[in-house]
């Protein structure tokens, strides 16, 4: 996938700007709080429906401003090329999209059809941290290459808010068992599309993982579905939990807790992990998507890093970016300079932003020494 045009307005400090990138590598820099984080924040909404910083509500619209606007035009190449379309306009309450020129009914829809894969400095929680952001980043990359999860993944979801809604009303037996079953019925498939998505991805984390962090010794990647499916169906599992569950108000059990952990051989496990290192294995975990994404859909989703040189040192940055080199996708990286060990003839588009206003910079920039 190809970003060519990226538009917002009331974006944070930008009440409006816009950014045509290149197909490779494009280099945003400028000072910290021009507005860097806020572009590829912009790219990000688009993919995910919330920004990387948190809610919409939480200071994504610029003050004074009803809400937060984002245009974005791509190519697709996978199956001939095709050119789309996608605008969102979301006020942290309500919110109004398009796509290809319809109307969205569901906010998924839009996630589903752009790729952008963020690496940014609050990734390692995705290691470190819960269970729900872990469920995102798997639900997200199967909204991709699983046209049938999202339908599925909805049902779900449905089902599930009218059993916590009747546990908190202390419903009926008879009334449990009809959302019970619903929740059977679309959590059994779900579950079965999680797991193979994990099984599929685990040799790019290996791959990934192992060059990033060879220290680390073996990865592998371990699925928790959420209760225990090997003792028990959830059939029964949500009969055996009912009690506790209406004692709470909440459904205890079932795929909304699905969970899943990265192992490995040469650490004893996530909390031994330095701050450095659950960096890396959460880039592992982004590239090994991208990488799988890429493999799945016949073309790579757009790569986003975020303040790239305060994240990793110089040697892991040439690393990465020797890495990206040889994808072929289109990458967008920020920082107040441009980050060192380039790799040569690798063409680069810069940009520079300021004062709210992003502009396009001329010539090749000089990687410092």
């Amino acid at each position: 996938m190809r970003v060519t045009r990226l538009e917002f307005r009331n974006l944070r400090r930008f009440e409006s700007g816009s950014l045509a990138p290149a197909s490779g590598l494009n280099l945003l820099t400028g000072a910290n709080g021009s507005g860097k984080t806020s572009v590829l924040e912009a790219l990000h909404l688009m993919s995910y429906g919330r920004s990387f910083r948190g809610r919409v509500r939480d200071g994504l619209v610029r003050a004074g401003a009803e809400a937060v606007e984002v245009f974005v035009e791509w190519e697709e190449h996978a199956g001939g090329k095709r050119t789309r379309r996608a605008g969102l306009r979301h006020s942290g309450g309500t919110w109004e999209g398009r796509l290809d020129g319809a109307d969205l009914g569901q906010l998924g829809d839009l996630c589903a059809a752009l790729a952008v894969v963020t690496f940014e400095p609050g990734s390692h929680a995705l290691v470190t941290g819960a269970a729900d952001q872990r469920r995102r980043f798997m639900d997200w990359g199967l909204f991709h290459v699983e046209p049938e999860f999202l339908g599925w993944w909805r049902q779900y979801s449905r089902a599930l808010k009218q059993r916590n809604a009747l546990l908190k009303a202390r419903g009926q037996a008879g009334q449990l068992d009809a959302w019970e079953r619903e929740l059977v019925r679309a959590g059994e498939p779900l579950t079965a599309y999680r797991e193979r998505y994990l099984e599929q991805l685990a040799p790019f984390l290996r791959a990934a993982g192992e060059a990033l962090l060879p220290e680390a010794g073996k990865w592998s990647l371990q699925f928790q579905p959420g209760w225990r499916r090997d003792d028990l169906p959830l059939s029964d599992a949500l009969l055996l939990a009912r009690e506790r569950d209406l004692a709470a108000g909440f459904t205890s059990v079932g795929p909304h807790r699905a969970d899943w952990r990265i192992q490995q051989s040469g650490i004893p496990g996530r909390d031994a992990l330095s701050r450095g290192q659950g960096k890396l294995t959460a880039l592992a975990a982004l590239l090994a998507q991208a990488e799988y994404l890429a493999a799945a859909l016949g073309e790579w989703p757009v790569v986003a890093l975020d303040d790239l040189a305060s994240e990793l040192d110089r040697a892991h940055q040439a690393m990465v970016l020797e890495r990206l080199a040889g994808y072929g996708a289109q990458v967008v990286i920020t920082g107040t300079e441009p980050p060192p060990g380039l790799p040569a003839g690798l063409p680069v588009q810069m940009f520079h932003v300021e004062h709210g206003a992003v502009t396009a910079a001329e010539g090749m920039p000089s990687p410092p020494a």
